[in-house]
């Protein structure tokens, strides 16, 4: 078990760095990217797409519908995406237990392909604000997970690996460079059209730009503009 290890795979540029990492820390990667209803559904592409190049040993799609409960803006059309500039709190892009039910699934996964690590592209630093983000929540949702599987009942440990969450945008995108990852497959926009081009204005454009200005190196998204 101890080479195997599921990736949450949304297709994004945390996702991707996270990938990128766990592969070169020799891990067999199975990839795992969940359609739960969000209106940025370029990014499920971008996923197949990063998952072939970085060499995963597959990639998986399941889909939970978030949208039936609504409460984001990311999930429910009718709730428009914030684009003047990223605020203090919790936005409304926020999905409530998004994340909870993303790393069940993968734990559910982890099982059945025996593996012994989850890797998970969650940050704290250059981030929207997301409780379920932090590294207290990682923490708690390992020791859950340990608690919960009969892999572990059996002896067989997993860890959680969240190797970007103490890491600038800038940060990121440099480790990711040295691993070689090529950023324009990534799709990070809130609300990307169906060719997965940007907006430029959601709060995800405008993290993924500055990090990639405070990285020094070129900008490789596709906007709707240009």
């Amino acid at each position: 078990m101890t080479d195997k290890a599921v990736v949450l795979l949304s297709g994004g540029l945390d996702s991707a760095t996270t990938l990128a990492i766990a592969r070169s820390e020799g891990r067999a990667c199975h990839c795992l990217s969940v359609d739960y209803g969000q209106r940025h559904r370029a990014e499920l592409d971008a996923a197949a797409r990063i998952a072939k190049a970085q060499g995963a040993c597959e990639h998986r799609v399941v889909s939970v519908d978030l949208g039936g409960i609504g409460g984001s803006a990311l999930t429910d059309v009718s709730i428009a995406v914030p684009v003047s500039g990223v605020e203090p709190g919790i936005p409304v892009t926020y999905v409530p237990a998004r994340n909870t039910i993303m790393l069940s699934l993968a734990l559910a996964f982890a099982e059945v392909r025996g593996a012994a690590h989850i890797y998970f592209g969650a940050n704290a630093v250059d981030y929207s604000g997301y409780p379920d983000c932090r590294p207290e929540f990682m923490r708690a949702f390992e020791a859950l997970a340990n608690l919960a599987t009969k892999a572990a009942v059996e002896g067989h440990k997993l860890t959680l690996h969240t190797p970007i969450i103490a890491l600038t945008k800038g940060e990121i995108i440099r480790r990711g460079m040295a691993l070689g990852l090529d950023y324009g497959m990534t799709v990070s926009c809130y609300q990307a059209d169906a060719a997965g081009r940007a907006c430029g204005v959601c709060d995800s454009c405008r993290i993924r730009r500055a990090g990639f200005e405070a990285a020094g190196v070129p900008d490789p998204t596709r906007y709707i503009e240009d």
